[in-house]
């Protein structure tokens, strides 16, 4: 869909003009399982995203139009107005969010869609809170700062999503800059860019369409075992505040006080910093062989020591090693999703190919395959 077709959409149900807004999905470079233990992440903007045709109506009510779900919602912006349609309340949260900052939210008349794939990883609930929280910050003037708005979509997943995020996705849907992508340090909110615009190679997503069911149990046990491992570090070393900020020496120093599984998520956790910072290095010399192979170590550390992959994922990552692919790993919190991959564009066409008929032939099914290109953050679309 075209932003004249939402607009036209928009038209034809509300009567007046609207105005255009996007923001989009993320994808992670390197980084993973480390924002919750104050490390470093490296995510980018991507071109999918949610659009939305946005009017203040002059009310206190908020009328929104989902055309990927075929559902209509209205409702208030107090406390006590909370919508019954799930896809509403994300809209109905950042409203509330910003209320709670103090300042006057509006009532308002909206159409949206979004070509972020669902379920794929790619963080289209963090794309839609980005977008409306931009839209109504802009549209309002209110002067709001993009830490703040990013922090408006994470409380909104807390508060009125039941989704107990990190800041990552908000961040990158808010401050995506076309070619870069971001070093996000997790504890203290610093961040820089770094240009990503690898010539002569290609970044494409194999989803592989499963979903395991162990994945919030999983999540939380090992969070308790890096919590734990952490602990005992701080004891030796009280300058330790996350198991980020620590090292391996640290680590083996507290082996034997610790379970085997415990020692094992924190070597990961540990050695996935120092993967994201040698990534930096490399991206500033142009070293994508050096960027793949911290990939490749990553889906590793994923597979055998924090144990969050799955076959499929692990049979992805497999055949793009056969096919001389630069890079790939698991990427999100895993037991299912996407592989990123990062391809050579003379290798693209057969890796595809031989991904989707050998994983077809083992699991029934071919992964689906999305190509990303890094891209601008939360904007009006100027048309």
């Amino acid at each position: 869909m075209t932003t004249e077709e939402l607009k036209s959409i928009f038209k034809q149900r509300f009567g007046n003009e609207g105005v255009v807004y996007t923001s989009p999905g993320r994808v992670n470079l390197i980084g993973e399982h480390t924002d919750y233990n104050g490390g470093f992440v490296f995510p980018g903007a991507i071109d999918k995203g949610i659009y939305a045709c946005i009017r203040l109506n002059g009310t206190d009510k908020v009328r929104a139009y989902s055309i990927d779900y075929n559902g209509y919602s209205k409702f208030g912006i107090k406390e006590d107005d909370k919508p019954n349609e799930a896809w509403a309340r994300y809209i109905f949260g950042v409203c509330r969010e910003i209320q709670k900052r103090g300042y006057k939210v509006q009532g308002f008349d909206a159409v949206f869609f979004g070509n972020v794939p669902l379920g794929a990883g790619m963080s289209s609930s963090a794309a839609l809170e980005s977008t409306f929280a931009f839209a109504l910050n802009d549209l309002l003037n209110l002067g709001i700062d993009k830490f703040e708005l990013a922090r408006i979509g994470q409380s909104t997943e807390h508060n009125y999503c039941g989704v107990k995020c990190g800041i990552m996705d908000q961040f990158a849907s808010i401050f995506g800059k076309a070619g870069h992508l971001m070093r996000l340090n997790c504890a203290t909110m610093e961040f820089e860019y770094f240009p990503f615009n690898p010539k002569g190679y290609k970044v494409v997503l194999l989803d592989t369409v499963v979903k395991h069911e162990l994945a919030s149990s999983a999540y939380n046990k090992r969070r308790e075992s890096c919590e734990n491992a952490c602990a005992h570090i701080a004891a030796k070393h009280p300058e330790v505040k996350y198991l980020s900020d620590a090292t391996m020496k640290m680590l083996d120093e507290v082996k034997n006080e610790i379970s085997a599984e415990d020692y094992m998520r924190a070597k990961y956790v540990i050695g996935e910093k120092q993967r994201v910072l040698d990534v930096c290095d490399a991206l500033g010399k142009g070293d994508y062989e050096t960027v793949g192979d911290r990939m490749y170590g990553t889906h590793y550390g994923m597979s055998k020591l924090y144990e969050v992959s799955c076959e499929e994922l692990d049979y992805l990552n497999h055949i793009a090693k056969e096919c001389g692919v630069t890079g790939s790993r698991v990427m999100g919190g895993g037991f299912g999703g996407c592989t990123i991959n990062l391809v050579k564009e003379e290798l693209y066409d057969r890796f595809i190919a031989t991904a989707k008929e050998k994983f077809a032939a083992k699991f029934g099914h071919e992964p689906k395959v999305y190509d990303v290109v890094i891209s601008d953050g939360a904007r009006r679309v100027i048309s």
